[in-house]
């Protein structure tokens, strides 16, 4: 594994793996550097066949403060042509995690503010601490949230997204739950145990079919239908019921059992 400076990657033999931003001494600003090793280890997971699903944190108190002060203090001084490498640079990190093949999760704690606000909406899942703190914050300092606008748009809707860029408010982890940026929120303390039982409730799913159900929900995005994507979830559903995972999910339900992908350890499968 790459010998990373400002981000670190664990994971285990079940193929659940964390992606931690570990700037703590920065609250976990972004900065070039930081932003180039998640670019490059994001592009090394996403090949990685073996990976069921990803949890996506931060060190220390905070999941993000959003970029770093002295990074924005250079990048000011900056001519446009540079600026625009830096926004390709950013817009790359988010399209990487947004297109990951298998299941993201973010997990917040304390602050996460402007392009970290980014990084959450591009999860699948986000889960948080009912007193994390979020902010698009970047009005404030003569900026716009450019190149997250889309997946925050995708993630609260515009209604809440024009509310939120505008006005540059601040606001908790029930709120953010209330709009759709978190799945779930808890308190603090109980918030190792969630995120454990999420673990339990993605490792009773098909690694398979996880992967195949996030590229077709990602194709059909909002929905509107057309026979080209008629035609695609046809061939998206034969395809996975004669695939091995498929036949052997099928069997493990009609003879009452566990499929294989669960493990002996493992709750049994849920057919509720």
């Amino acid at each position: 594994m790459t010998d990373y400076q400002t981000i670190e990657i664990t994971r285990d033999p079940c193929g659940i793996a964390t992606l931690w931003l570990n700037r703590p001494e920065k609250n976990n600003a972004f900065n070039a550097q930081m932003i180039a090793e998640l670019v490059g280890a994001l592009r090394v997971l996403a090949d990685d066949e073996e990976i069921r699903f990803l949890f996506l944190r931060g060190r220390g108190k905070h999941f993000s403060a959003g970029a770093d002060l002295a990074w924005m203090q250079a990048s000011a001084a900056l001519d446009y042509a540079a600026n625009l490498r830096d926004a390709h640079e950013l817009g790359e990190l988010m399209s990487l995690v947004y297109h990951l093949p298998f299941p993201t999760v973010a997990v917040v704690t304390g602050a996460a503010f402007g392009g970290a606000v980014g990084l959450v909406s591009c999860c699948d899942i986000a889960i948080g601490a009912n007193d994390a703190l979020f902010s698009l914050s970047e009005v404030r300092i003569g900026l716009a949230p450019g190149v997250i606008s889309p997946y925050v748009v995708q993630a609260i809707g515009e209604r809440a997204s024009r509310r939120y860029a505008l006005s540059a408010e601040r606001f908790n982890g029930d709120r953010a739950c209330e709009i759709g940026l978190l799945s779930e929120t808890y308190p603090l303390p109980d918030l190792e145990s969630a995120v454990e039982k999420w673990t339990e409730t993605l490792m009773q799913n098909s690694p398979q079919a996880m992967r195949v159900c996030k590229a077709l929900l990602q194709e059909v995005g909002s929905g509107v239908l057309s026979d080209a994507l008629r035609k695609r979830t046809e061939t998206t559903i034969a395809g996975i019921r004669v695939s091995e995972e498929g036949q052997e999910g099928l069997n493990a339900f009609l003879e009452k059992r566990s499929p294989a992908w669960v493990g002996r350890d493992n709750a049994p499968f849920d057919r509720a």
